[in-house]
């Protein structure tokens, strides 16, 4: 299933990789990344255009992608210990499957839920995946999920937080299931873009001496970034989306 086995969970000496992944992880915090969604600008051509326009929608659903960092940290976390471009592939597209389905059909066909929720469960994902990168739930449980039913399944739910974004606009009739397809084709090049980054920037550090070590940091990293976006996204949904 992945290309490598995965480094034991206590490794010492790493206090300079903590700090860089302490800093990005706090970063999450910042002002700007919390208003991931959709922009003023974006929003008001979203709502004011009307018939097919696929181009601006395939630039929007690239952007939000690009800069969509629960995505993205998902993202990285599931590709972290895969090293061959066929397993890259599989799981990739496993996710693009789940997000595209629930992106589109959750439009579509009107289907709601309280969107604090959904990105609280899609900062759970980011949990998840970097608990399993640690090979926590073995060693906890004696017993994982399977890998690639999980990035399907959380893949749906990556999908349904991007149609809550689209729900709270108001979308012309007239070319809307055009407009849609466009965007999600942006998504996927967005997409397609990031990845590209972060496998170039993961396989440098890959060739690095202290690998394996960072990588304990890196992950739980990424395992407090997924908390911080669940406890922000609870907040939320108790503060104002209930």
């Amino acid at each position: 299933m992945y290309g490598a086995t995965r480094p034991p969970l206590l490794f010492p000496g790493v206090r300079r990789v903590a700090l860089v992944f302490l800093g990005l992880a706090l970063a999450l915090l910042s002002a700007p990344l919390w208003a991931h969604g959709v922009n003023e600008n974006d929003k008001a051509f979203i709502e004011g255009a009307s018939g097919i326009n696929i181009i601006p929608y395939m630039y929007l659903g690239a952007k939000h992608m690009v800069t969509g960092y629960d995505h993205l940290l998902f993202l990285a976390g599931v590709i972290f210990f895969l090293y061959r471009m066929k397993d890259v592939a599989a799981y990739v597209t496993l996710f693009a499957i789940g997000h595209s389905s629930t992106l589109l059909l959750g439009v579509l066909l009107d289907i709601r839920a309280n969107p604090f929720l959904i990105d609280a469960i899609i900062g759970l994902s980011v949990v998840y995946k970097a608990v399993d990168n640690l090979n926590g739930f073995r060693t906890w449980f004696g017993i994982a999920p399977n890998p690639r039913a999980a990035v399907l399944i959380f893949g749906f739910f990556h999908g349904f937080g991007l149609a809550t974004k689209l729900q709270e606009l108001t979308l012309a009739r007239d070319g809307m299931i055009y407009n849609l397809i466009s965007f999600n084709v942006g998504v996927e090049m967005g997409q397609f873009m990031a990845l590209a980054i972060i496998l170039l920037l993961m396989n440098l550090w890959r060739l690095s001496p202290g690998f394996n070590r960072s990588a304990i940091i890196a992950n739980a990293a990424l395992m407090t970034a997924g908390f911080v976006l669940i406890g922000y996204q609870l907040a939320g949904y108790f503060t104002q989306g209930a």
